[in-house]
């Protein structure tokens, strides 16, 4: 995530603020410039040829802005939402917000890497948002039963449990499946790369080398979902996946791919934003330096952007360590997996292959 700038006073803001802390300024996310600007007494701001004004979702925590002349009166990152909870429910608003400030990096992701993020209200192809709550048991065929969410993807719509907002019930849930990570965010990502997975590569000359890599993803989904529940993971899925889920079927493999290469990019664009370098004060450690000198979001070349992470990663863990905390990234990758990545990077930065 890159590091942004009150236009008002140059104090340096974030994604998230909503105001200055120096000047008190209110502050908007411009999507279409990725720039944060302060408005006016108006309310508004003039940048580029637009006049830009908040969010109508401004008043639930939303800080980016629309094009004045836009009538439907959210952005573009509000404007995939097909539903959200019932906020005259008790906590409902508070796990909402949280989802929709992962939602926010995950569009801000999208469009940095220039890929298709229309509202499916507007296009068939395009990409929406439920955001459900568990329903209370109710009494249906003489049994009592509850109506659980799935969070999950179809057909260009994403589907979130709002219990993921909740970190108690996100670590329980963690911990039950036995996962290494969980987060809001990955949540995002993973189910965006089924989309994504359906509009890039599904009917593109990409399909041919993507089964040859994650495998043939005509085989029986259900079926091979029972089974990884049922009997596990393969004793070394770590050898060519990058988590033991991705080792369920291969769209499952491609989702997680993808999730981690967002993962790895937008990581490596917040050191590169603070400058962050890696200089080992031992004469064995050589391998482990590492200086982000180029936008990872730009960067077409792939073994440019690991030979920055891997470095990265092990700092971050280090440090973790360090504060008593489990490591940042409980990841370990083997070359196939590393093939994988890059797969997914020529995906985003490249024209298909020809047939």
């Amino acid at each position: 995530m890159k590091l942004f700038t009150c236009t008002s006073c140059q104090q340096t803001v974030y994604f998230d603020s909503s105001s200055c802390t120096r000047c008190g300024a209110d502050l908007g996310f411009v999507p279409q410039t990725i720039s944060m600007v302060a408005l006016g007494p108006d309310g508004r701001a003039d940048v580029g040829r637009a006049r830009w004004r908040p969010c109508d979702h401004q008043s639930h925590g939303c800080n980016w802005l629309v094009d004045s002349a836009d009538d439907t009166g959210y952005c573009v990152s509000c404007r995939l939402n097909r539903t959200i909870p019932d906020l005259s429910v008790a906590q409902h608003l508070k796990l909402w917000q949280r989802l929709e400030q992962d939602k926010r990096r995950l569009v801000y992701s999208a469009l940095r890497l220039r890929l298709p993020i229309a509202p499916k209200s507007e296009t068939p192809e395009g990409l929406a948002f439920d955001f459900l709550a568990d329903r209370e048991p109710c009494f249906n065929n003489r049994d009592w039963s509850p109506e659980r969410v799935l969070t999950g993807h179809s057909d260009g719509l994403i589907t979130i449990n709002i219990a993921e907002a909740d970190p108690v019930a996100r670590e329980r849930m963690r911990s039950e499946m036995d996962e290494q990570y969980r987060t809001i965010l990955g949540h995002f990502r993973h189910e965006s790369g089924h989309y994504y997975w359906d509009r890039l590569v599904r009917d593109a000359a990409w399909i041919t080398p993507c089964r040859d890599l994650f495998g043939d993803e005509r085989a029986d989904y259900g079926q091979a979902l029972q089974s990884h529940y049922e009997c596990g993971p393969p004793a070394n899925w770590w050898e060519r996946h990058v988590s033991a889920y991705a080792s369920s079927h291969p769209w499952e493999d491609w989702a997680e791919s993808w999730s981690h290469y967002l993962h790895m990019v937008d990581t490596l664009e917040t050191a590169w934003a603070y400058g962050l370098a890696l200089e080992p004060r031992h004469a064995g450690a050589v391998t482990m330096a590492a200086e982000p000198a180029s936008d990872p979001y730009e960067l077409s070349d792939f073994p440019t952007l690991i030979s920055q992470w891997m470095p990265l990663t092990v700092a971050l863990n280090s440090l973790n360590r360090s504060m008593g905390h489990e490591p940042a990234y409980p990841f370990a990758l083997a070359t196939p997996v590393i093939e994988k990545l890059a797969f997914v990077h020529r995906v985003m930065h490249e024209a298909p292959p020809d047939h």
